[in-house]
């Protein structure tokens, strides 16, 4: 019998036990909440939001009471009377309250009926897959809470202009940054034009910040960037702050 076998040392196992690999820990899928969508709108969303990891729950019926309730990160809507109750029950509720709201509708109009409850982006109809997986990709990462890696917040808001030149007019927002903001005007403004915006933002009261026009698209849409030496942008950079740490 051979007695020189060798048992093996506990420092071994428990320097095995200390090096063992850590199991990673499992990110939560991201849901998104189908709010009362028919045939093909629903299909379509489905399979786009699938494509970036983002799973939808199909709600009919007591949609606004599982808003209330239950956790999401993005709800998805027709913008009709029949949305405004699945909006106040969504933002305020202690868990969606920072949800992405989408909004289905024809126009930036349909969304500023709703602005007080800071519709984020909007699928047109009719509905095509290509436009509507474009806006996917496009917000995924607020979806997702990647937040350090999205440093503009996509909504929806009205925004009152008064240009250099005295013009009084108003705007719809498209994204919003500490930095400056992204609109949607028929005025003609040109590159290098001063103005001072103002807008009102969820939980952020009504602000108003100087900025320039610092680059214009044919289709209407322009950028400003804010006056780096306008103090106010202190309190929109507070809220962004807030809204993606929350």
């Amino acid at each position: 019998m051979n007695m020189n076998t060798n048992p093996q040392n506990p420092m071994d196992n428990a320097l095995g036990s200390a090096l063992a690999p850590i199991p990673p820990v499992k990110k939560a899928v991201p849901r998104a909440a189908l709010v009362d969508l028919q045939e093909p709108i629903k299909s379509t969303l489905v399979d786009c939001f699938r494509q970036f990891a983002i799973e939808t729950v199909v709600m009919n019926g007591n949609s606004a009471d599982r808003l209330r309730k239950e956790k999401f990160e993005a709800c998805i809507m027709k913008l009709d009377p029949g949305a405004e109750a699945c909006m106040e029950a969504a933002r305020t509720s202690a868990s969606n309250s920072r949800i992405v709201m989408y909004g289905i509708g024809g126009s930036a109009q349909d969304a500023l009926r709703f602005s007080k409850y800071g519709v984020n982006a909007i699928f047109h109809e009719p509905l095509e897959r290509q436009a509507a997986l474009k806006l996917v990709r496009a917000t995924r990462m607020l979806v997702s809470h990647e937040f350090r890696r999205y440093v503009r917040i996509p909504v929806m808001t009205e925004v009152n202009i008064v240009s250099g030149d005295g013009r009084r007019f108003t705007a719809t927002s498209l994204e919003v940054s500490s930095g400056g903001m992204s609109l949607k005007t028929p005025e003609d403004l040109t590159v290098g034009h001063s103005v001072e915006v103002s807008f009102a933002l969820l939980t952020l009261p009504r602000i108003w910040i100087r900025g320039n026009v610092s680059w214009k698209k044919s289709k209407g849409s322009i950028g400003v960037k804010f006056e780096l030496s306008d103090n106010r942008r202190a309190r929109l950079k507070e809220w962004i702050d807030a809204f993606v740490e929350a």
